[in-house]
């Protein structure tokens, strides 16, 4: 059954179709909801959750695009819907620097890579998440966690400092 179809049965409510359209784009979207989520069990929740919306909106989506695309989105704004509205967004300063931290990761693992953005503080980590692995720019960041795009420039250049510092650790580490 192609794709096509395999929506148009979702869209008539069809338990098989769901969970066939489950089983082709679950493993992509988990990896998704682990770059948003604060641990794996929240990454599950969130994934569980964001299936729920896609079966729910499935109607709304015309056909025009990706359909990986569109559920990459709503997976995306329903777990940065747990950080909305939240005080630790906000921050004080917003001087951003203008130079641009280089990240040497010719000798780092994926999976190190990974583990040491995950491990980012939530707010660096989303903007982290958004703008540089997902392409947003710093407007549709703002939008979408509700700050400004001064504080979207100032968490990414932190984050990018603090993934900077790790990785030099390591490398230092690594070649005693």
């Amino acid at each position: 059954m192609g794709l096509d179809q395999l929506i148009t049965d979702c869209k008539k409510n069809c338990p098989k179709a769901q969970e066939q359209l489950y089983q082709l784009f679950s493993k992509k979207l988990f990896g998704v909801c682990l770059k948003y989520s604060i641990n794996y069990a929240d990454a599950e929740d969130n994934l569980q959750d964001g299936f729920l919306i896609i079966y729910d909106k499935i109607k709304q989506f015309n056909f025009k695009g990706s359909f990986e695309g569109w559920a990459k989105r709503i997976i995306i704004n329903n777990a940065l819907q747990k950080f909305r509205d939240v005080r630790f967004m906000e921050i004080v300063d917003d001087t951003v620097t203008d130079e641009e931290v280089e990240i040497d990761d010719e000798n780092i693992s994926i999976d190190y890579l990974m583990q040491i953005i995950q491990e980012l503080p939530d707010q660096y980590r989303l903007v982290f998440n958004l703008y540089v692995l997902d392409g947003y720019s710093h407007k549709e960041v703002a939008e979408m966690l509700k700050i400004t795009t001064g504080t979207t420039k100032s968490n990414l250049a932190r984050a990018r400092m603090i993934l900077k510092e790790k990785i030099e650790n390591y490398s230092r580490i690594k070649t005693k």
